[in-house]
């Protein structure tokens, strides 16, 4: 009996293929024979006019998770300037974490002030139902940080920049 086993791997993104190929035999000599070809060609987009985009959520009532997130922030940012491409970068705060975009609780508010004025790339989205929510609950009006823009509900950003293509990452 002859059998024959190929699995291929592919990561379109990155134009990486990985060809597993196992072939066995039910000859006396059962001889087994294994071959991996890879190809780790490494292409960018042609089109490198175009910026990387990142989304970054926050989902927690905790400095340092909210630090965490402005460093990956400020990194990334940083990166793509020195190699001279361009990066667009939009951090979605939603339960908790929307204490990260309050005037009146953030932990983070004069670093997010400063990034803000030397990164203009950069967006922070309060999630409005989160913010009704807490409105609700404490019997007064939250107020947020001049450079958050409210979007409807903080999942749904998250998910319809990650359908246009953006990156996603929760620190």
């Amino acid at each position: 009996m002859n059998r024959s086993f190929v699995v291929v791997a592919g990561v379109a993104a990155m134009g990486l293929t990985l060809v597993l190929s196992t072939q066995t035999s039910g000859s006396a000599q059962g001889g087994t024979s294994a071959k991996i070809n890879a190809n780790a060609k490494m292409t960018t987009p042609a089109d490198r006019t175009r910026p990387h985009r990142l989304s970054v959520q926050v989902d927690v009532n905790d400095p340092a998770t909210m630090n965490l997130a402005l460093n990956n922030v400020s990194n990334a940012a940083q990166h793509y300037s020195d190699i001279g491409q361009k990066v667009e970068i939009e951090v979605v705060a939603f339960g908790p974490g929307l204490h990260m975009l309050r005037d009146d609780t953030s932990p983070v508010k004069a670093r997010i002030k400063s990034m803000s004025e030397t990164m203009p790339e950069l967006t922070f989205s309060a999630c409005g139902n989160t913010r009704e929510n807490m409105a609700k609950v404490e019997a007064k009006d939250i107020p947020l940080i001049s450079q958050a823009k409210v979007t409807k509900s903080g999942v749904v950003r998250l998910m319809e920049l990650q359908e246009r293509g953006w990156s996603y990452l929760r620190p």
